[in-house]
């Protein structure tokens, strides 16, 4: 893993969260170390139960109390947050870190008004009240690029297309100004045209106010589109992270190797798509070596036997895999 940088907005460092009923037997995030430099945007990728919504509940802090949360550092904006009370966290949330969840109209309050929303994060984390609450509403509305904003500070989430209910969320936000921001999966509900112009709006914020963003999604598409690293989770461990252009080029994991081949390729004819065999395994039924090995093609009995270590592979590319591919052969002695 690459070491924390002085510009690191977020530092992660051993991030595991275990059943805390059962610590020894289900353990859903296993030491996640991770950076996020300042107008930095990480994408994280993985099926279905690799622990990716998790990941950023616990960032947040927003981990239910069934679950536990060890690690050795979380620091936002060179501030510790790990083994601080609940109110320390809920400082931070809104006004240095922000989340936009996977469905907007479960996240906003369906009989609140879009603009007494955003106003009262205003009140909360801004300190505006009436005119000048209402003057910023309107501007945060028109960053976010939503139609007639004025004409929609009385809409109710219900009278706003999803893209739309996406720009609130986005627009909420940024209503105390946060220095990173977590999407997951912001435009998973969304058909393509509006996707691409969620992505064009949170590029165009990254440009305009220097915002670090953690985009978790399933789509390599978007991935390739806007992330500058990526990191590949599965089974709440990190099977690889690296630029986005080395992902795609000379990917190490034998399980981004195989995410990156069930893409369907217009310009080839294959009779029918590449997937992967089996599922992912369950928190509790975790297998002792690596968690891909019953899934992956190129199984050595080292991977049955310890969990690999994430390890470098070059200064900003790294892999939790035993004979990752690319691997440049030591040097001889001369």
């Amino acid at each position: 893993m690459p070491d924390a940088r002085a510009n690191d907005v977020l530092a992660v460092d051993g991030l595991t969260v275990r059943l805390a009923a059962h610590p020894d037997q289900a353990t859903i995030l296993d030491d996640v170390s991770f950076t996020v430099a300042q107008s930095e945007v990480l994408g994280i990728v993985g099926e279905s139960g690799s622990g990716k919504s998790m990941l950023a509940l616990s960032v947040m802090g927003l981990l239910p109390p069934a679950l536990s949360m060890t690690a050795r550092t979380i620091a936002l904006l060179g501030n510790e947050l790990l083994g601080q009370p609940r109110e320390v966290w809920r400082a931070h949330r809104g006004r240095d870190m922000a989340m936009i969840f996977q469905e907007p109209m479960t996240s906003l309050n369906p009989v609140m008004r879009v603009g007494a929303q955003i106003e009262e994060v205003l009140r909360w984390r801004g300190r505006l009240r009436g005119t000048e609450a209402r003057k910023r509403v309107l501007e945060l509305l028109e960053q976010v690029e939503i139609a007639s904003p004025r004409s929609r500070l009385n809409a109710y989430p219900h009278e706003l297309s999803g893209g739309m209910r996406q720009r609130v969320m986005i627009a909420i936000a940024l209503a105390a100004n946060a220095k990173l921001l977590i999407a997951d999966e912001p435009t998973t509900a969304l058909d393509v045209t509006v996707q691409a112009q969620i992505l064009d709006l949170l590029r165009g914020l990254r440009r305009e106010f220097g915002l670090s963003l953690i985009l978790i999604t399933h789509d390599l598409g978007v991935i390739a589109e806007i992330a500058d690293r990526v990191m590949v989770l599965y089974a709440g461990r990190v099977a690889e992270i690296a630029p986005v252009r080395t992902i795609f080029d000379a990917p190490a994991h034998p399980y981004t190797q195989v995410l990156l081949a069930a893409i369907p390729d217009i310009n080839e004819r294959r009779p029918r798509l590449a997937t992967i065999s089996g599922t992912v395994p369950n928190a509790a039924t975790m297998p002792p070596g690596c968690r891909f090995a019953p899934r992956c093609s190129w199984r050595q009995e080292v991977c049955e036997q310890a969990p690999p270590p994430v390890r470098a592979l070059s200064p900003d590319h790294a892999a939790a895999c035993p004979r990752p591919f690319g691997e440049l052969p030591a040097e001889t002695p001369k």
